[in-house]
């Protein structure tokens, strides 16, 4: 497997010295709809090009971010025009192709139902939600401009994670790995306390109303 992973880092390394900002752009679109690419494996390679001035950093991060916003915008117009039925159809039938399956799918649900707007940016900060949360606020019927808010500013926040982690480490794979690991753990942390303050203060406006 770590084989297999290091060549598709090889491969997008060389995709990217050719393609530039439009390969990251490109490749986080379709990483941030229903395709199961990691977004691991396309920022870090991208982050690791710009410490060696093949690319600018805040480039790969801007390009990764605006393909995630992109790929967002696809899964928020389908589930918004397709609607629920037809979406569970969709993944009763294809789902086990795009490593989805339908618990899954309404466990983000039921999380967007209990916090509102903001599971929208937190949701892009948490592995198997990333590429599910924009199909339940399209359901939802969330408004676009805050859609788009939040999915850009969650979207900022993990490709600059990800590239940081491939310009500084991208040389050592065992840093790597462990600046990974120990960033995404660091930002699950992060998520539940945005989200404990988030319940904590809206528990307390509804009592003062």
């Amino acid at each position: 497997m770590e084989v297999y992973i290091k060549s598709i880092v090889e491969y997008f390394l060389f995709l990217f010295e050719k393609s530039g900002y439009a390969g990251v752009f490109f490749l986080m679109a379709l990483e941030s709809t229903l395709v199961p690419i990691p977004s691991e494996v396309i920022m870090t390679p991208a982050g690791y090009l710009a410490s060696q001035g093949k690319l600018s950093l805040v480039g790969v991060i801007l390009a990764g971010t605006l393909g995630s916003l992109a790929g967002a915008l696809i899964n928020y117009y389908l589930a918004l025009k397709l609607g629920r039925p037809a979406l569970l159809r969709f993944i009763r039938r294809y789902g086990k192709y795009l490593l989805l399956t339908e618990e899954s799918f309404k466990k983000v649900e039921h999380f967007w139902g209990n916090h509102g707007h903001i599971s929208t940016f937190v949701g892009r900060l948490l592995p198997g939600t990333r590429h599910v949360i924009s199909i339940t606020a399209g359901l939802a019927g969330m408004a676009l401009f805050l859609f788009s808010l939040y999915t850009t500013l969650g979207a900022l926040i993990w490709c600059s994670f990800l590239a940081l982690c491939g310009y500084y480490f991208g040389k050592n794979e065992e840093l790597l790995k462990s600046a990974l690991h120990k960033g995404s753990f660091g930002l699950i942390i992060g998520v539940l306390v945005i989200i404990g303050l988030y319940a904590y203060f809206k528990v307390v406006r509804k009592k003062h109303s």
